[in-house]
């Protein structure tokens, strides 16, 4: 299938590393053209001069922290100019949220659950406001949120909470912004295989005392396919979420976790 990317003008939040790398690799080699936005400047230079090499497109990277509401509108503006316009936004900048049990109520850290909901939901609405207006003006447009399988099970508040208001978010977005031709999807990827993988079933097996083949296969028993999904294979649901052929798709809540076993949504 031809996803009619080439040429398109796509950002990616969060895009030097992990799931956003992925995102705009598979863009990138769909044809699209990107600017990359991300805090750590060296890391995404590197990011940046590597996918322009791989792909053959133009990568911008622009250093910018999303819960900066002048630095985002600053990247955006800087896109349009050198890229002639923004046709797609993929919002993927946030922090992991550690996994673990809920926290009791007299646990809870308010300024813990706002850094996360200041990054994640309303770092989104900044990223999505500076977008929106090229879209509209030329008719055309996909914005992706990325959030997360928490949002369907207890997990921790800032993992659970926000990643639900993300998906109210896109269904905000969406109804007001279809009419001008911008869809707005989210995916929710599950456990998914990047670099911080490594560490994080070395400190799985550690803290439930087992050795880190038995914790991959623990970890792989909650997922219908039996294991852990790879960034490449969330990126290219994200890619055909981002394309012209998605326009059926709007307000949707995509799950790109490999299937959760016994749970039904509809």
């Amino acid at each position: 299938m031809d996803l009619q990317l080439t040429g398109k003008r796509a950002v990616v939040t969060g895009g030097s590393r992990g799931i956003g790398y992925a995102i705009a690799s598979t863009l990138a080699a769909e044809g699209a053209d990107l600017a990359l936005l991300a805090r750590d400047p060296a890391r995404l230079r590197t990011a940046a001069k590597e996918l322009a090499t791989e792909h053959g497109r133009q990568v911008l990277a622009l250093p910018a922290d999303t819960t900066d509401d002048a630095a985002v509108r600053a990247a955006f503006a800087r896109t349009a100019g050198e890229l002639g316009g923004i046709d797609i936004l993929v919002n993927n900048a946030a922090e992991p949220a550690a996994p673990g049990s809920a926290r009791a109520l007299a646990d809870l850290v308010d300024a813990d659950l706002l850094a996360a909901i200041d990054t994640k939901v309303v770092g989104y609405v900044r990223c999505a406001r500076a977008a929106a207006p090229y879209m509209i003006a030329q008719g055309w447009g996909r914005i992706v949120n990325i959030s997360g399988l928490a949002a369907r099970s207890v997990s921790t508040p800032s993992g659970s909470i926000r990643n639900v208001a993300v998906a109210a978010l896109t269904k905000t977005l969406a109804d007001e912004l279809g009419p001008a031709g911008i869809n707005v999807t989210v995916v929710h990827p599950g456990l998914t295989a990047t670099e911080r993988t490594p560490a994080m079933i070395a400190g799985y097996a550690a803290a439930h005392g087992i050795t880190e083949d038995e914790a991959v296969a623990d970890l792989a028993a909650g997922i219908s396919i039996g294991r852990i999904i790879t960034a490449a294979e969330v990126a290219d649901v994200v890619a055909f979420l981002a394309s012209p052929c998605s326009v059926a798709i709007n307000g949707d809540a995509i799950a790109a976790g490999g299937g959760a076993p016994g749970a039904i949504h509809y």
